[in-house]
C-alpha cells in the first residue's frame, strides 16, 4: 500500500509547473516591527506595527487614528528614514505633525484634488461636500461636551440676522394694499471659451470622492514602485464607508505584495475595514474619552484601541506548554494631553 507521503510527492511533482508546493503549507513569516511611540500600544502589539505589511487603523472621527499615525511617522522620521502621507480629503495639518515630532523635511505630502500650478491659501477650498463625508459622531453635553465653540461666538451672526429681518424687502405686502409689479432684470450670458469649460469641468470632477481615491491609489502605486519610503500613510478617514469600500480587493493584495518587496509599512486610515485579508494588522479604535483634570478646562483625550486581527506573532518562548496559555490582552488605552495642560 502506497503511503500518504508518497502520494503527496507524486501530486506535487505533477503540479510543479502550475502550482509549486501545492500540498505543502507555507511557512509562517514573522515580520520585524517598528515602535509607534505609544508604550501601552507597543506592549499589546509586542513591539509595534509590522514592517513590510499593510496595517489598518479603523475608527470614527476623534478616535485617535491620525495621532497614532503621526506618532508612528515621528519615530520613523527621527531614525533618518523617508515617509509619505497621501491625503485624500486634504485634512492633513503640518503644524500638528511637527508638534508631535515628525520631521517634515523627510515627509512627502501628496494632496489629492489639488490642481497643478495652482496655490491656494487654505485647504478649505478643496474640502469635499458633506454628502461624501462620514457624518460626525453626536457629542452630548453643553456646547458639544467641551468640543464646541465658545458661547461668545454664538452671537456673531445676530446683527446680520436682525438687519435682514428689518430690511424693507423682508416684509411682504398685505392683500389690501396695491402691489407694484417689479420688472425682472434681463440676464446677459457671456460666451465662454472652450479652455474655461475644460477648467470648470476638471474642477468639478476633482471634487468627487471617487476621483480623489483614484488619484490616491495611483500615487501609492508610484511610491511603491519607486521604493525608498519606509512608511506610507493612505488617509481615507473622512470619506463615507460606501465610497472607501469601492476599492477592489485586488488593489490591497497588490499593495501587500509591493510592501513585502520594498519593506515599507503601509498604514490605511478608514472608518470601515477595507483591506480584509490583505491587512496583516487590524486596529479598531473607539471614540476617545475627553479628559477634564481641571474643573472647566479641556486637557486632552484618552483613545482606546483593540487588536481585531494580528497574524504571525512572535512567540515569547520556544517551549510549548501542555496547559492552555492565558488569554493575551488585546486592548490598550493611552492619554494625549493638550499643550496648555502641561505634563503630569
Amino acid at each position: 500500500m502506497v503511503s500518504a507521503a508518497t502520494i503527496r510527492m507524486q501530486v506535487e511533482s505533477a503540479l510543479a509547473r502550475k502550482i509549486p508546493s501545492a500540498l505543502t503549507p507555507q511557512a509562517k513569516m514573522v515580520r520585524p516591527v517598528a515602535a509607534t511611540g505609544i508604550e501601552a500600544l507597543d506592549d499589546v502589539l509586542r513591539g509595534g506595527l509590522p514592517i513590510g505589511a499593510v496595517s489598518e487603523l479603523v475608527g470614527p472621527e476623534c478616535s485617535g487614528r491620525t495621532s497614532l499615525a503621526l506618532s508612528f511617522l515621528a519615530q520613523v522620521t527621527q531614525a533618518g528614514k523617508v515617509c509619505a502621507w497621501i491625503d485624500v480629503s486634504n485634512t492633513f495639518d503640518p503644524l500638528s505633525a511637527a508638534a508631535i515630532g515628525v520631521d517634515l523635511a523627510r515627509l512627502l505630502w501628496v494632496r489629492c484634488g489639488v490642481q497643478a500650478g495652482r496655490v491656494e491659501p487654505t485647504s478649505r477650498n478643496f474640502s469635499l461636500p458633506e454628502k461624501y463625508l462620514a457624518p460626525p459622531s453626536i457629542k452630548k453635553g453643553l456646547h458639544g461636551g467641551g468640543f464646541g465653540p465658545h458661547p461668545r461666538t454664538e452671537a456673531n451672526g445676530l446683527s446680520t440676522a436682525v438687519s435682514g429681518l428689518l430690511h424693507p424687502q423682508a416684509f411682504a405686502p398685505r392683500c389690501a394694499e396695491p402691489q407694484r409689479s417689479i420688472r425682472p432684470k434681463q440676464q446677459t450670458v457671456e460666451p465662454v471659451c472652450p479652455a474655461t469649460c475644460r477648467a470648470v469641468t476638471s474642477t468639478a470632477r476633482s471634487s468627487k470622492p471617487w476621483t480623489r481615491i483614484e488619484q490616491a491609489l495611483r500615487s501609492a502605486d508610484l511610491l511603491l514602485q519607486g521604493g525608498g519610503f519606509s512608511a506610507i500613510v493612505l488617509d481615507m478617514g473622512s470619506l463615507a464607508p460606501e465610497f472607501a469600500s469601492r476599492v477592489p480587493l485586488a488593489t490591497w493584495h497588490r499593495y501587500r505584495l509591493a510592501s513585502e518587496r520594498t519593506q515599507s509599512s503601509i498604514l490605511l486610515l478608514t472608518q470601515h475595514p477595507c483591506a480584509k485579508s490583505s491587512a496583516e494588522l487590524l486596529l479598531r479604535l473607539r471614540p476617545a474619552t475627553s479628559l477634564a483634570d481641571e474643573t472647566k478646562v479641556f486637557t486632552g483625550l484618552q483613545p482606546h484601541a483593540e487588536v481585531a486581527r494580528q497574524r504571525f506573532t512572535q512567540n515569547e518562548s520556544n517551549i510549548v506548554s501542555i496547559r492552555k496559555p492565558p488569554q493575551r490582552v488585546n486592548t490598550a488605552s493611552w492619554r494625549s494631553r493638550m499643550t496648555w495642560a502641561g505634563r503630569r
